[in-house]
């Protein structure tokens, strides 16, 4: 793979050669050379068994004709330490190697000398030059290197689109810098002050370049750059024609903003990092909802494909175009494609009946009462601040016209037991009016309850509930169960073998889980909540031992995620819902969602599907949640940008815990983030940010210095939950705060006279 390939470079500079010229050699490939510059003909061999990725330095020899002494060139090799990965190289030049001029006539001031090197020669050689070189040559040798690279790539380079040609070619850098062992380099820059390699992503030739100049002015040569051209591997001039325009400092942070900008909007305030918002059915049941989110400050809205449908969505999107123009905020929509997720199928419906409850203390005297709310049918739910513990809807309008502040309303819950609810506000809603009620002992309500008012005059008929929700079905998991994960949705609890009787059962609709699985492989669910072995599979069942859950046993319910970390996911690039899907995101969104990328296939699916619709201008988000995605994230930004299209990744931190271990996430999305820091490409960072805050109020600290960290990130996303709206708000606060410009609020520290 060309990516990984080990490149040398030699680089000759003779007073009649018009400009460097650079020849670089795969060693993995001995007969491919790339050429550029006025001349070839520059014939080595250097063997090798794999890619490798630690190198030292190592020397080649020029000399002019009449020269006693030959001029070093120095080039990148593998450190013979790696064994595994072990590199042999040995010297095979020819007696007389030319550099010919593109007419074919060699140049008479300029050859390689006849050298026969050993590769402990070579060793020595590499190690003396590491050890006793100076840092100028060491920049100079890492420099060549890289440009060596990009020209290997140069093909690869082209291929992207003109918008992309620059950011491709400094991810080429990147990766060529990353492959390199320059610890020691690290360390010997970063003493002096001069470079620090660790931050020079967006711009690496240019930073390498500066560094180089800078190190060169250090030095009290008399020599004018005409009378060191023909000795020095490398001058100002040359350095300059290699630090070309496209690839200054200013020119490529404006590169990273510009994309940025044109996948997620611009910033009209303060803030330099996009908040957005996962939502869903619930937008369509508040009138305020969207507005609040918007207010908060969040200026993109997800919706993900695998749930919901296009009425749905086309109602959320209408509910957030009208919003954004309402309030004169821009908001952009990404809506990700479901993918080839695996997910827990369906369950049986449970009962229709809701638990109202409540708060007690330890003896069980009730506390506080629970809070009902009372609407007609299809009204909006309640504020978030309200937060009831029961709605419940009625039948007739009628009904909730008649109530009063101070009414009672009576009923006999599902057991057939008596109870009571005391009106004590009243609301004003879309369509209608709302009440809150109080309820000071246990109920049961389902569909059909009948609820009466009684006043001093008598008892009048109030209404009927309606639309109670089913309860959600689950099993629940403890360590040494067995599970049988069914393909066939329509087989039932009850219709079970005599030897399958004392394990639970959930189904999954994907054919993709039955057709990778392997007996010892691991499975987890439900984000890693549940983990477990598969002990044995079927055309139609895997039989799963579960090795890890919660000691009180751990909930399984429906549409929960399943991830098989070490098997082979027989799958390749859209499905069949995607690609529907995708004409619903191609009409309605701004950005689209590509989830459980693999491969570099996967892109040219997305690719070809874009290009038949005409979708030049649709954003691609590329969500890596596998580890395959991870390894091979370089190839799969450089396949995207060969489309025009605006392109950004996700880090989907969940199943990317899940699928690569959790002790590695840290390290994972660190290595993320600097690919796309020199790809120049937007990252959004997603997963169980501000978790506790949107579901209890209260965020944790570790919560909060993850919000922190990833201020970095181009854009910050926040899962649904109930109290999303206040979570909005708090990251807006923190995202708008400048640690940079605070200033320390700790008074000199005074020392005590009786220290000294």
């Amino acid at each position: 793979m060309a990516l990984g390939a080990i490149s040398t470079c030699g680089v000759a500079k003779g007073s009649t050669l018009s400009n460097h010229a650079i020849l670089t050699a795969n060693i993995l490939n001995p007969g491919s050379f790339m050429r550029s510059g006025n001349f070839g003909a520059l014939q080595f061999r250097l063997k090798g068994k794999n890619s490798v990725f630690r190198y030292q330095i190592c020397p080649l020899f020029l000399k002019e004709k009449g020269s006693p002494a030959p001029k070093t060139l120095v080039f990148a090799m593998q450190k013979e330490s790696d064994e595994s990965e072990s590199c042999s190289s040995q010297s095979c030049i020819e007696d007389q190697l030319h550099l010919e001029n593109k007419d074919g006539s060699c140049d008479p001031e300029v050859e390689v000398s006849s050298m026969t090197l050993s590769e402990a020669y070579l060793s020595q050689s590499a190690e003396m030059l590491g050890n006793q070189g100076n840092l100028l040559d060491k920049l100079k040798a890492v420099h060549l290197h890289i440009l060596a690279m990009e020209q290997w790539n140069a093909s690869r380079i082209q291929l992207c689109h003109r918008n992309y040609m620059v950011s491709a070619t400094n991810l080429i850098h990147y990766l060529a810098l990353k492959c390199l062992d320059v610890e020691q380099l690290k360390e010997d820059l970063s003493s002096i002050g001069l470079l620090n390699l660790e931050t020079i992503n967006p711009c690496v030739i240019a930073n390498l370049t500066a560094g180089i100049q800078m190190l060169e002015s250090l030095k009290s040569y008399p020599l004018s750059i005409k009378e060191n051209a023909g000795g020095e591997l490398s001058n100002q001039k040359s350095l300059d024609e290699q630090n070309k325009e496209e690839f200054i400092m200013d020119t490529m942070r404006k590169k990273a903003s510009s994309n940025m900008k044109l996948l997620l909007g611009p910033l009209t305030d303060e803030r330099t990092t996009h908040i957005m918002v996962t939502v869903g059915q619930e937008v369509t049941e508040s009138e305020t909802l969207i507005t609040d989110i918007l207010k908060g400050g969040a200026t993109i809205i997800r919706i993900n494909c695998a749930h919901g449908n296009p009425s749905n969505w086309s109602e959320i999107i209408r509910r957030v175009r009208r919003s954004s123009q309402m309030l004169e905020k821009p908001c952009r929509i990404l809506m990700d494609l479901a993918g080839p997720k695996l997910r827990t199928g369906n369950m049986k419906a449970g009962p229709c009946v809701t638990k109202i409850s409540p708060k007690k203390d330890a003896f069980g005297n009730t506390m506080l009462p629970a809070q009902v709310w009372l609407c007609h049918k299809g009204a909006s739910s309640p504020a978030g601040h309200m937060s009831p513990d029961a709605i419940l809807c009625i039948d007739s309008p009628e009904f909730l016209n008649k109530l009063q502040l101070g009414d009672t309303v009576r009923f006999r819950d599902a057991r057939g037991k008596k109870r009571t609810l005391k009106i004590c506000k009243r609301f004003p809603i879309f369509g209608g009016t709302a009440f809150m009620a109080e309820c000071n002992r246990t109920a049961y309500v389902q569909s059909g309850t009948e609820l009466y008012i009684k006043r001093r005059k008598g008892k009048y008929s109030a209404g009927e509930v309606v639309e109670v929700p089913s309860v959600e079905q689950f099993v629940r998991l403890k360590v040494g169960d067995l599970l049988i994960i069914s393909r066939d949705s329509s087989i039932e609890q009850d219709e079970l073998s005599e030897h399958t009787v004392d394990a639970s059962r959930v189904t999954c609709p994907s054919s993709y889980l039955f057709d990778s699985v392997k007996p010892g492989e691991p499975i987890a669910f439900d984000d890693g909540k549940i983990w477990g072995v598969i002990q044995g599979t079927s055309a139609s069942e895997i039989i799963v031992s579960i090795t890890h859950a919660s000691p009180r046993g751990t909930k399984l319910g429906p549409e929960k995620s399943i991830n098989i970390p070490e098997s082979n996911i027989r799958y390749e690039g859209l499905t069949t819902k995607d690609l529907i899907d995708l004409d619903f995101v191609a009409a309605h969104a701004d950005m689209v969602g590509i989830s459980f990328i693999r491969d570099v296939r996967d892109i040219v699916v997305l690719r070809a599907e874009l290009e038949k619709r005409k979708l030049q201008n649709l954003g691609i988000v590329l969500k890596i949640e596998t580890r395959s995605g991870f390894e091979k994230l370089p190839l799969l930004l450089l396949e995207a940008m060969k489309s025009p299209n605006p392109l950004g990744v996700m880090i989907a931190r969940g199943d990317l815990a899940v699928e690569c271990g959790w002790e590695r996430l840290g390290d994972l999305q660190e290595e993320i983030l600097s690919i796309c820091s020199a790809a120049h490409v937007p990252v959004i960072w997603a997963t169980q940010v501000l978790e506790s805050l949107v579901k209890s109020g209260v965020p944790t600290r570790a919560e909060l210095t993850d919000v922190a960290n990833a201020r970095r990130a181009s854009c910050i996303m926040l899962n649904k939950g109930r109290l999303i709206v206040d979570a909005v708000s708090t990251l807006d606060t923190i995202l708008r705060s400048k640690s940079t410009k605070m200033k320390a609020e700790l008074k000199p520290l005074v020392l005590s006279s009786h220290l000294f």
